[in-house]
């Protein structure tokens, strides 16, 4: 029996010597950089698979992305500020608090104060709007309203570059405003022809609604030759414009500019699904005039105009129940030297229908001095033509 254990012991030994080198060499095998084996197999990181693009949901509907990647960078945010200037000490220790308490401590330190003249006026910021570029060279389109009455204007564009803009000029009546900022090589758009435009084409709207630089809504055109009673006739759309859109750029599906957005109608002050710009082709005009001349001039015939509704035409035997009727004649001016009368009714003008006074007066304004203008009539039942060459505004006086 003690034999046996001995052997026993000495095979169970040899056993686990065995086992040790086995395990060893096992080893060298499996841990990297432990063996200089060429042939080792080198572990290599898990690779997720390519997650595969699944379609989309949704087919069918536009998508403006590339539109929006165009017209974006030609789109700035301005704003402008005014110049304010600083009460002098002696009018502020007249304060009725101090007039009161005259021992309060800040009061002591007003009495101090000598009485100077008033500091150098202060700027503060009085107004935020939107523009676009439209040269190549930095010349800007905006609204008047947005820059009237400011002592300076900051461009901000949507690469974060910012510009001081000197004013080339602007003009009322129209609503049209051109900036001018000193850089080249920038991003510009073009415009479309807005007489072109029909009711239910694609637009966007792009500006800064409430200060929100980059913004970008969509819609269509509701309506064409908006008339609201102002000079301008508007386009009408239903693209999302808010406080701060003004000035921004109405660009069609092709990236070009067909208006300017100027106007909102709502009884709240905020988008209510209404909003008007004006139309490329006649904020061009005004701009053109703005740069060469530095102000705008307009076209003036000499005549006194009125309605036509057709109760009036009724009663004057006429056969044209819309127009305007010429209600008086300048003795020197364009329409009396072309031989135009009171008492005529003028229906269209250059081809173009005559509905009413701002048709006309819109028509005429629009034309360059020197322009000339075939306006249709109608004089005791008969129809003439006449050709009128066009004054400036200055005839008048």
């Amino acid at each position: 029996m003690r034999q046996n254990y001995f052997l026993s012991r000495r095979y169970t030994k040899a056993v686990a010597s065995v086992a040790g080198s086995l395990l060893a060499v096992s080893m060298l095998v499996v841990l990297p950089g432990c063996s200089k084996a060429q042939d080792a197999p080198v572990l290599e990181p898990a690779v997720a698979p390519a997650v595969q693009a699944a379609p989309a949901l949704v087919t069918g509907l536009p998508d403006f992305t590339q539109l929006v990647e165009k017209v974006s960078p030609a789109v700035v945010n301005i704003r402008t500020s005014e110049r304010v200037a600083v009460r002098r000490a002696a009018d502020l220790r007249q304060h009725p608090i101090c007039e009161a308490w005259p021992d309060l401590p800040i009061c002591g330190s007003l009495n101090e104060a000598p009485s100077a003249a008033p500091s150098a006026p202060k700027e503060r910021v009085v107004g935020e709007g939107s523009g676009f570029i439209y040269t190549q060279d930095g010349y800007i389109l905006t609204n008047h309203h947005v820059i009237a009455g400011a002592s300076s204007i900051l461009v901000t564009m949507a690469d974060k570059r910012e510009f001081q803009a000197k004013l080339i000029g602007s003009d009322e009546k129209t609503d049209v405003a051109v900036l001018k900022i000193e850089a080249s090589g920038l991003p510009f758009l073009n415009a479309a022809d807005s007489s072109q435009l029909k009711v239910g084409q694609w637009v966007i709207a792009a500006g800064s609604p409430f200060g929100l630089q980059n913004t970008i809504t969509k819609g269509i055109i509701s309506a064409i030759n908006r008339d609201t009673g102002d000079y301008q006739a508007f386009i009408q759309t239903d693209a999302a414009v808010n406080k701060g859109n003004s000035g921004g750029p109405l660009v069609d599906v092709y990236g070009n500019v067909v208006g300017i957005n100027s106007q909102i109608l709502s009884s709240s002050g905020a988008f209510a699904g209404v909003a008007l710009s004006i139309p490329i082709n006649d904020a061009m005009q005004v701009a053109n005039q703005i740069r060469e001349k530095g102000h705008v001039t307009r076209g003036y015939i000499g005549v006194s105009i009125r309605n036509v509704t057709p109760e009036i035409a009724k009663q004057l035997g006429l056969t044209h129940s819309e127009g305007v009727l010429i209600a008086g004649v300048s003795a020197n001016g364009a329409a009396a030297t072309s031989g135009m009368q009171t008492g005529d009714l003028v229906f269209a003008v250059n081809g173009s229908p005559i509905k009413d006074s701002r048709d006309f007066a819109r028509l005429v304004g629009n034309t360059p001095q020197g322009g000339a203008l075939t306006i249709e009539l109608e004089r005791q039942a008969r129809n003439w033509t006449v050709q009128v060459v066009v004054g400036g505004e200055s005839d008048a006086k």
